[in-house]
């Protein structure tokens, strides 16, 4: 059996599986969207880089923006359950089917990470009084990358799941360390303690005991990937067999739980539980963090109205993709909820949500509202407008589905 092949042939057909898929989000206009918001960006970074503010804690940035896209990897080995079968003679050639996904996991998320790098670096040498030297910091970068990958791969094998849950912690934790020193240290001083604190983390990884090949943890993780590119799919278009991964997040546990048990409001429930244990939770709150900083950050512009309102539009296209979580669901065409409920609910969650997550991302622009009285309010009531623009957009999708149905 050629292993090499039989990876290729399965990437081939999950990406055939994908094409179908890409003229409806073109068709969305995503494409525009997105050439719209590099303009803009591209315009307002020409214009700070000719105009530097003084006091820019540009390592504090470095660190935030290169420190996770070093640290943060991920593979695609696309194993199917029936493997744990017919794959595992092959137990001790997988080598050369995993050689494969471990080279594509790293070359496409260096690419990035250097991308960011690059496009920093004209900000960085203007700001810091001792920069270090542009290719030193990529070959360093890539070291971090290269280490936290083969950190990630000895994490999945490992027999323990808390013991592999403590090292995902010393990976980011080491990581960021490198990062720090090598931005806030003379370079040799950061070099000699980057190189100590590879080597004992290398070492801290030959402790816990693996699994030669962990095939369910395998399994498990490339469903986790799979489901999150049918996710992004899922915004623009009804892709068939989404599954949602569950977290468990206690202390978002009583989130829903005051919900009368109702008919009309059993949904509701449904939804609320399903949102706080979901992918889409932890999406919007890490949109909803970014937003908060960079609309503190330029709070008293015009500037800071239009990042608001882009990522409030980002937040509501997010919300927007909870009409479809249950789509599928065997239980809900068993259980007797009354016509119309599911949209109607859905509707107003989202619109619940958007709305307060609209109030919290505007309160950074109260700083200036003494100074800038109109358009902080403008800011705010276009932010409210939004949300109600989306709560019809979702009203209409739910009438034409009625329609159909």
């Amino acid at each position: 059996m050629d292993l090499k092949e039989l990876r290729r042939q399965r990437r081939g057909r999950f990406m055939g599986s994908m094409l179908p898929y890409m003229g409806y989000i073109i068709q969305s206009g995503v494409a525009m969207m997105f050439l719209f918001v590099l303009i803009i960006f591209s315009a307002w970074y020409t214009s700070l880089l000719r105009d530097v503010p003084t006091g820019i804690p540009i390592r504090w940035i470095m660190l935030a923006l290169l420190g996770p896209a070093a640290v943060h990897s991920g593979f695609r080995t696309y194993l199917q359950s029936p493997d744990t079968v017919f794959l595992l003679p092959q137990g001790h050639r997988m080598r050369e089917y995993f050689a494969p996904t471990w080279v594509s996991g790293n070359v496409w998320k260096i690419l990035r990470m250097l991308f960011v790098l690059i496009t920093l670096w004209p900000l960085y040498i203007r700001t810091d009084v001792s920069p270090k030297q542009l290719l030193v910091t990529a070959l360093l970068l890539i070291g971090v990358k290269l280490l936290a990958s083969y950190g990630l791969w000895r994490e999945i094998a490992m027999l323990s799941r808390p013991a592999a849950m403590a090292y995902a912690l010393l990976r980011w934790a080491v990581g960021g360390l490198m990062v720090a020193a090598w931005l806030w240290q003379p370079s040799g001083r950061g070099l000699i303690f980057i190189v100590l604190l590879a080597a004992a983390y290398l070492a801290a990884l030959t402790v816990p005991g693996r699994h030669s090949v962990p095939w369910e943890r395998l399994i498990a993780v490339e469903k986790n990937q799979g489901g999150r590119a049918l996710m992004v799919l899922g915004w623009f278009v009804d892709v068939p067999g989404r599954e949602q991964r569950v977290y468990t997040r206690r202390y978002l546990s009583k989130w829903g739980s005051r919900i009368l048990w109702l008919p009309d409001t059993a949904y509701r429930y449904l939804l609320t539980k399903s949102f706080a244990r979901g992918d889409i939770f932890g999406i919007i709150m890490r949109v909803t963090v970014l937003g908060l900083l960079l609309s503190w950050w330029n709070h008293g512009s015009y500037l800071g109205s239009g990042i608001y309102l882009f990522f409030l539009f980002i937040i509501g296209v997010q919300l927007s993709a909870l009409r479809k979580l249950h789509s599928e669901s065997f239980w809900l065409t068993v259980y007797p909820l009354p016509e119309g409920s599911k949209g109607r609910n859905t509707t107003q969650f989202v619109f619940r949500a958007h709305l307060v997550l609209a109030v919290l991302i505007a309160l950074p622009f109260l700083a200036s509202v003494g100074e800038r009285p109109l358009p902080v309010a403008g800011t705010f009531v276009a932010g409210v407008l939004l949300a109600f623009l989306f709560k019809g957009y979702l009203s209409r999708k739910e009438a034409h589905l009625d329609d159909d149905i």
